[in-house]
């Protein structure tokens, strides 16, 4: 008989995420968005004791809207619907947290990650301002199917999503694509800027490719930052294989652009960043093969 989290997630959570394929011709590119799911399963509701616009705030609010007409002129979008704080596929499938559990953690388990101490691992302990998401410890076996179901198929997809474009191009590029807040909290409110290119300090990523990604967003009027504070996630560090022809870049995108972030309503603004996204993925599409296949050639 199902549990009460398997029954949730196979209810509400089916399919869990969405794999858009491009309207025109494909290109080598992947956009990815893992944290802009906006599903938060009534069981999951309940063990919180956070109303639901609270845990909102730690979503990429609608970057997967942003994205989809940038990736429909030649991107597969995969996107999630589940919310990351309930699972975050940004990390390693068992960067579990021992606070949250009332019973010990498998000897397999990494709990001594920093993104786990700082409550952050695979099922999150708090959301995004530090308030504890959950009222009592969790069943490890719930947060064992939140794995099985839901962090594992999408990972699985993501891979065979690059492996088909590998196999088509030579080469495959993923664009992991995150919102950040428009200020940092702990700075005393020091404003971020228009983007944060993340190539985990040149590994994950040809630098040709991320020295255009950034020229590109200049030239449309952008100010964007290497690498701080967001070098990338698990998915960039874990796909990002420059020497073996997938590239990796995680793409951070400042909420201020485009919602309000107390009431999370999309701003007018909304549609001129669509609009920008979507020119930046044009101009990127028809550039990066006279960067890349010279390359894939010569090796």
């Amino acid at each position: 008989m199902a549990s009460a989290e398997e029954f949730s997630i196979r209810d509400e959570l089916t399919p869990p995420f969405e794999v858009r394929e491009p309207l025109s011709a494909p290109t080598p590119f992947v956009f990815c968005s893992p944290h802009s799911g906006r599903i938060y399963p009534k069981y999951f509701l309940n063990q919180s004791r956070l109303d639901a616009m609270t845990l909102r705030r730690s979503e990429d609010c609608y970057v997967d809207e942003l994205m989809v007409r940038a990736a429909s002129h030649g991107a597969t979008l995969l996107s999630a619907r589940f919310p990351r704080a309930y699972i975050d596929v940004n990390r390693e499938p068992f960067e579990l947290d021992p606070e949250l559990f009332a019973e010990p953690l498998p000897d397999w388990a990494n709990a001594r990650s920093v993104r786990v101490a700082g409550g952050l691992g695979t099922i999150a302990r708090i959301v995004s301002d530090g308030e504890e998401i959950y009222a009592a410890p969790l069943k490890l076996s719930d947060a064992l199917l939140r794995i099985e179901l839901l962090h594992k198929p999408f990972h699985a997809v993501l891979q065979s999503l690059l492996e088909r474009a590998k196999r088509n191009f030579g080469y495959a590029v993923l664009i992991d694509c995150h919102s950040m807040p428009s200020a940092h909290m702990a700075h005393s409110g020091v404003q971020r800027p228009d983007f944060v290119i993340g190539d985990r300090f040149g590994t994950s990523c040809d630098l040709r490719l991320t020295k255009l990604i950034r020229a590109i967003l200049s030239d449309l009027g952008y100010e964007s930052q290497m690498n701080r504070p967001y070098a990338g996630g698990y998915i960039t560090e874990h796909y990002g294989r420059p020497l073996r022809g997938v590239h990796a870049i995680q793409l951070e995108i400042n909420r201020g652009l485009y919602i309000n972030e107390r009431s999370l309503e999309k701003t007018p603004r909304f549609m001129a960043l669509e609009r920008d996204l979507l020119r930046f993925a044009k101009e990127l599409f028809a550039e990066v093969p006279s960067l890349l296949e010279r390359r894939s050639a010569a090796e």
